[in-house]
């Protein structure tokens, strides 16, 4: 069944529509990517509407729907709502702003829009359960940020600014098939490892400094993610105590993750052990977060989610203490739940680089 049949399946009867205008959810529905559009859906049609600029390429990509040239959006919509009987229209509250509702009511005024959570919410537990093939893409999408890891280690020295990193980075991504980097890519040092998420600038390397590169690549749509903390040359015991800390916390993080577990207690697990060895309210985010077309998806390993995990779940454990002004450690996997446990996707490795 597809994205379209199986959304469909969930509208409550057939005098129901719902209007998809996220890029992202257009996306995700039609497999075609775009700008621009909207995908009008009902409980056994689906038409795409969308301007000259796609028309050609979406007529032979985009699946799963009618697509058809947008060209007079009002009339248009009237016309469908007409064609199939339409009496009430959902919208993605989540995420189409309150002046594109506003302009989509007064275009129909006669429909009563549905302007509660529901459609949003239906589509945002479908995504939390990757299909096999967006399973592959974002395996694809981790062997690059693994591959970026693995050759960005040569150019980490002193004297290296924080900018030069970051660009090498996302010229090697684009280059190994990557659309581009899933996120502004936070690749910084010294002071700076502080701040979760620090901004590259023209800061340079020193010796003694932790380098923390947070990463992840686009593959058809789909992102990956992955935060690793290298040491240049010698650092202290404190540095090398919170580095070994926020790995223990990671690792039985990554240990306890299951289906059936609940967010927060697997967040519990790793923020128990920060606290307990000293670094109480230095671990000031969720411990993680699921990752697909957007970098950022439920559910979220943190204090406040009580979602339980399911198989087909793509989530992060990143853990990271931030001592203010001073220094900072991050270590993140990006792993599969399955029914009998994990896949983790991440390769490279966290013990302890010292360059």
């Amino acid at each position: 069944m597809s994205n379209i049949q199986t959304f469909q399946s969930k509208l409550k009867d057939d005098s129901y529509a719902a209007i998809i205008y996220s890029e992202h959810n257009r996306y995700y529905f039609t497999g075609f990517p775009s700008s621009d559009g909207l995908l009008f859906i009902t409980k056994d049609h689906a038409v795409f509407l969308i301007d000259s600029r796609y028309i050609e390429a979406a007529k032979k990509q985009a699946q799963g729907c009618e697509v058809v040239l947008m060209t007079d959006t009002k009339a248009q919509l009237a016309e469908l709502v007409k064609k199939f009987d339409v009496k009430e229209i959902g919208i993605e509250s989540y995420d189409m702003p309150v002046s594109t509702a506003q302009q989509f009511k007064r275009m129909l005024p006669d429909i009563k829009f549905d302007l509660s959570d529901s459609i949003s919410e239906t589509i945002s537990h479908m995504r939390m359960i990757k299909s096999d093939a967006e399973i592959e893409n974002i395996k694809k999408a981790q062997a690059i940020t693994d591959a970026a890891f693995d050759h960005i280690l040569e150019y980490i020295k002193p004297g290296v600014s924080e900018r030069d990193i970051a660009l090498e980075i996302e010229y090697f991504m684009k280059k190994n098939g990557a659309k581009g980097p899933s996120f502004d890519l936070i690749t910084i040092t010294g002071e700076n490892t502080s701040l979760p998420h620090g901004v590259p600038g023209d800061r340079k390397i020193k010796a003694g400094d932790f380098f923390t590169m947070d990463t992840g690549a686009v593959v058809n749509g789909y992102c990956s993610d992955m935060t690793r903390t290298v040491a240049v040359g010698k650092i202290t015991s404190e540095q090398k105590k919170v580095y070994d800390t926020v790995l223990k916390a990671q690792t039985e993080a990554l240990n306890a993750l299951a289906a059936g577990k609940k967010c927060s207690d697997i967040d519990k697990i790793a923020r128990d052990i920060i606290d307990n060895a000293g670094y109480k309210g230095c671990f000031g985010h969720g411990l993680g977060h699921s990752v697909g077309l957007l970098i950022h998806e439920e559910p979220r390993l943190s204090p406040s989610c009580d979602a339980i995990l399911e198989p087909g779940m793509i989530m992060t454990v990143e853990p990271g203490i931030y001592l203010e002004g001073r220094f900072g450690v991050r270590i993140e996997d990006m792993v599969l739940i399955t029914k009998d446990g994990i896949i983790n996707f991440s390769k490279s490795p966290k013990e302890l680089i010292t360059l």
